[in-house]
């Protein structure tokens, strides 16, 4: 049924005089559209499919892959720290068993080698 503009149902909320009483009624009638506690959605959906990083992020987090990592770890350094004394065993210092830095070892053979790239010059 058709209801002219000059018509009014009074079922509809518009078809009330009084303006508080239409926006009360909208605002029940939208409260009772939504899902009531958004907890209740996200229960009973299921959880959705992990993303690589997420993954990645929880098999990272794990004691077992935490201790592999530190053991690779260990291990890479200690190589890096074996390179640095066979480096340090072809430098000449004064005295021969003086203690150096990781830096000193590097700048130490930077002037070595252009030593030697002088000497070979000459």
């Amino acid at each position: 049924m058709m209801l002219s503009p000059d018509q009014t149902d009074p079922d509809l909320p518009w078809g009330q005089s009084d303006p508080e009483t239409v926006l009360n009624v909208i605002k029940v009638e939208c409260m009772a559209d939504e899902p009531s506690g958004g907890d209740s959605k996200s229960r009973s959906l299921p959880d959705p499919p992990l993303t690589r990083e997420e993954k990645r992020r929880r098999r990272r987090a794990t004691a077992k892959y935490r201790s592999a990592h530190a053991t690779r770890e260990r291990i890479r350094v200690e190589a890096f720290n074996v390179a640095f004394a066979e480096l340090r065993k072809l430098l000449p210092t004064l005295p021969p068993d003086k203690k150096l830095s990781k830096i000193e070892i590097l700048r130490l053979a930077i002037c070595y080698i252009s030593y030697l790239n002088h000497v070979l010059d000459v």
